[in-house]
């Protein structure tokens, strides 16, 4: 009989999550009942009281819901670590985003710029920093369109048919979305590389299986997957 386990994950996490259904439900008997967000988002869904047997955040996150107890500490497992990257519709020409120049070229002559979340999201928060230093926040205010999390935003912008597009997110999303390509991490005096960790909730109906579901999601079997899925 399978049993089935509640997770609250970072939507960077989607790809790999989804990408284990099989393997859990074969090797061990296991459904999971998946919630991807942005990070803050889910800590909020966990606080609110959603079902929950493992979380996967940022490592800064899990960490802090470990030490106000939310989270076991025994079993936290960094899984990689997802960079911030570039995105363009399927089928476009990828521009040059190696430096902060060719960045902001890019940026300035898009008609749209397609970003998670700036208050809740990891990448979110980053675009609009980014946006800042390059001293575009302003004059990409009219063309920002913000989604809840970064999947969401990059199905948005492949569904818009505007060509001239760019988006901004966690490099694990922009690979999962069918209908956008990815150009390239952002530029080095840009680069966002966030690590995310898998944990045990403290309230979790199952802990012993949700530890069994986070050792598979970090086993050298799956490293492949990982690597697919945006996480080095």
């Amino acid at each position: 009989m399978s049993q089935t386990i509640s997770t609250l994950c970072a939507g960077a996490s989607q790809g790999l999550v989804t990408g284990v259904a099989d393997r859990l439900r074969d090797d061990l008997g296991v459904q999971t009942t998946s919630r991807f967000g942005a990070v803050g988002a889910m800590k909020e869904a966990f606080l609110a009281g959603d079902a929950c047997d493992l979380m996967i955040l940022t490592d800064a996150m899990i960490r802090a819901m470990v030490a106000e107890g939310q989270l076991c500490a025994e079993g936290v497992t960094p899984l990689g670590t997802v960079r911030t990257g570039v995105a363009v519709p399927a089928g476009q020409p990828l521009p040059d985003v190696s430096t902060a120049q060719t960045l902001a070229a890019v940026l300035g002559r898009a008609s749209s710029l397609w970003i998670p979340d700036t208050v809740r999201s990891t990448a979110g928060i980053h675009v609009r920093k980014v946006l800042e230093a390059l001293g575009l926040a302003q004059a990409m205010q009219s063309r920002l369109r913000e989604f809840p999390n970064g999947a969401t935003t990059m199905r948005a912008m492949a569904e818009s048919g505007d060509a001239g597009a760019i988006g901004c997110t966690q490099i694990s999303e922009i690979l999962f979305t069918a209908g956008v390509t990815l150009v390239a991490p952002l530029p080095k005096q840009f680069e966002l590389g966030t690590v995310y960790t898998a944990a045990v909730s403290a309230r979790a109906a199952q802990p012993a299986l949700a530890e069994q579901v986070i050792a598979l999601l970090a086993a050298e079997s799956t490293s492949e997957l990982r690597s697919r899925c945006g996480f080095e």
